[in-house]
């Protein structure tokens, strides 16, 4: 079955930067989707950025616009999240997941178009 795990997240200061990954496993990324969110506490699951892996588009949301990269390893069935200049507002619990190719396509940055998440990593900006 598909699964998702991420990792990569902690505790850093603002102005740093940090790396997270998504594996996969039970699927082939090409045929897949594969999008960053992030939730804080009481707020709502926004879209960070996604990678459509059947034509290589990325999309970025508002909220990190600029500060983040997202790339892939092929191989590795892996999708990683850069992401600089970090601030105390972008601390949150991250999730990777994944769409499956669909017709019509669904918009890559709604959490609603996902079918499957990973379990989430907590990432916390604080000096």
């Amino acid at each position: 079955q598909v699964q998702l795990v991420e990792s990569g997240g902690g505790l850093v200061q603002p102005g740093e930067s940090l790396r997270l990954s998504c594996k996969g496993s039970g699927f082939t990324l090409p045929n897949y989707a594969i999008g960053w969110f992030r939730q804080a506490p009481g707020k709502e699951r926004e879209g960070v950025s996604s990678i459509t892996n059947w034509n290589d588009y990325i999309y970025s949301g508002d909220s990190m616009k600029g500060r983040v990269t997202i790339s892939r390893d092929i191989t590795e069935n892996t999708v990683y999240l850069q992401m600089s200049s970090l601030k105390p507002e972008d601390t949150a619990v991250y999730y990777c997941a994944a769409m499956v190719r669909s017709s019509p396509p669904k918009h890559p940055l709604q959490k609603e178009s996902y079918n499957y998440w990973g379990q989430g990593t907590q990432v916390t900006i604080s000096s």
